[in-house]
């Protein structure tokens, strides 16, 4: 997100914000237990590690074959004071040569005025907040095992991860990410994507800290459900207290008779006559 007031620059070098230090002292929210700091039990991280990022490969492969709804909502604050708000609701779907699209169901005239969304801020809200770590970026990030913790009814390895450096135009995530004991997806993720933008007379495009939350919706996969952030920006013009609340529902697979494979596994076969529902009008709905 960047300020009304400053031009646009794309930047070529940031300084990283957040250390893994910084992550230690994060609040334990409620439906988390104690964290237990003691090294996994008949297995090590590393093996953990490499396990859920196989896991995570085969998921992120699967949602490419589901539609669903997403809904967004970016708000600007003064004090307790909602004074500005950016809102869409829009269909992912595919079109009848099975490509990927997106089709906005609502999107009323957006009454922000203290920041403006950027391409970086879209592009995180499809495919940064619901964070996904393969196999295949796993070289790309440092990642610290924390400890185990119990969210909720689950039992959870903890890990935090930061990227290793940052790469020419590429956009990660740093922060900490919740791991199921059993069925090695990811849960729960929260953290901030990187690199916060900053510097001399460059555009500043700056980035919340968030938390999303998954659900097992198919029985077999964890997808993200939703994300809220609540967090003060502080730019050199001055602080912005923004709130977001997206939301994931609606998931359907795709008809289709193409099947994904995954090091020689099937990960999701559909047959033709499955196709998607019309996904129903928006609805406000709590946190699941």
């Amino acid at each position: 997100m960047r300020t009304q007031r400053i031009f646009f620059c794309i930047a070529t070098s940031f300084v990283l914000a957040l250390a893994f230090s910084s992550l230690a002292g994060a609040q334990e929210e409620v439906g988390e237990g104690k964290l237990d700091r003691a090294e996994p039990k008949g297995t090590t991280p590393q093996k953990i590690i490499e396990r859920f990022a196989a896991r995570e490969q085969q998921f992120k492969l699967a949602r490419e074959r589901y539609t669903f709804r997403q809904e967004v909502k970016v708000e600007t604050l003064d004090g307790d004071t909602v004074d500005g708000e950016y809102r869409m609701v829009s269909d992912i779907l595919f079109n009848d040569k099975g490509k990927r699209m997106e089709q906005v169901v609502f999107a009323p005239q957006s009454t922000l005025t203290s920041i403006s969304l950027t391409k970086e801020d879209l592009d995180d809200f499809q495919n940064h907040l619901p964070f996904v770590l393969t196999s295949d970026e796993i070289p790309e990030y440092s990642i610290l095992y924390v400890g185990q913790q119990q969210e909720d009814e689950l039992q959870t390895y903890v890990f935090d991860i930061a990227p290793k450096q940052i790469g020419k135009g590429k956009r990660y995530f740093q922060g900490r990410i919740w791991v199921d004991n059993q069925d090695f997806q990811i849960v729960k993720t929260q953290g901030m994507t990187v690199p916060q933008i900053r510097g001399g007379r460059k555009q500043e495009n700056l980035f919340p800290k968030f938390t999303t939350w998954r659900q097992q919706v198919d029985g077999q996969y964890w997808f993200p459900v939703y994300t809220r952030a609540d967090d003060i920006l502080h730019f050199k013009t001055g602080d912005v207290h923004i709130r977001e609340t997206l939301k994931y529902t609606d998931y359907k697979r795709f008809g289709s008779s193409v099947k994904v494979t995954y090091q020689g596994q099937e990960v999701e076969k559909v047959p033709d006559k499955e196709q998607p529902q019309p996904p129903p009008q928006p609805e406000g709905s709590p946190r699941p």
